[in-house]
């Protein structure tokens, strides 16, 4: 069994966002993403404090498929710094994870 993961993301803009839990979902990288708008963000960029508006992603996924959904993330993120933080939940439902392990797996060929 594979161990479920909770993945943070967050993206500039809602169009932006929703094609990257589309590919995420379709690709076979998450089983499900949820997004949620109007996320107001303070950080440290280049030397500057930053503050943003963006969209915060959190997307399900399994262990075995963090790096390539890492690696996918790093190209196709508008980002030069895309967030990726990985979560190991305390508690899953036996039934959604047997779910998320099928739609996250099948896609690496298992």
């Amino acid at each position: 069994m594979d161990a479920p993961r909770v993945v943070l993301i967050t993206a500039p803009d809602a169009a932006t966002a929703e094609r990257l839990a589309r590919t995420l979902v379709e690709q076979q990288l998450a089983a499900c993403v949820n997004w949620v708008n109007g996320v107001s963000s303070v950080y440290r960029w280049q030397g500057r404090i930053e503050h943003s508006s963006e969209v915060l992603l959190i997307a399900k996924t399994c262990a075995s498929r963090l790096a390539e959904l890492q690696s996918w993330l790093e190209r196709s993120h508008p980002y030069e710094v895309p967030e990726c933080i990985a979560l190991a939940p305390a508690e899953i439902s036996p039934r959604y994870l047997e779910w998320l392990q099928l739609e996250t797996l099948r896609g690496a060929g298992a």
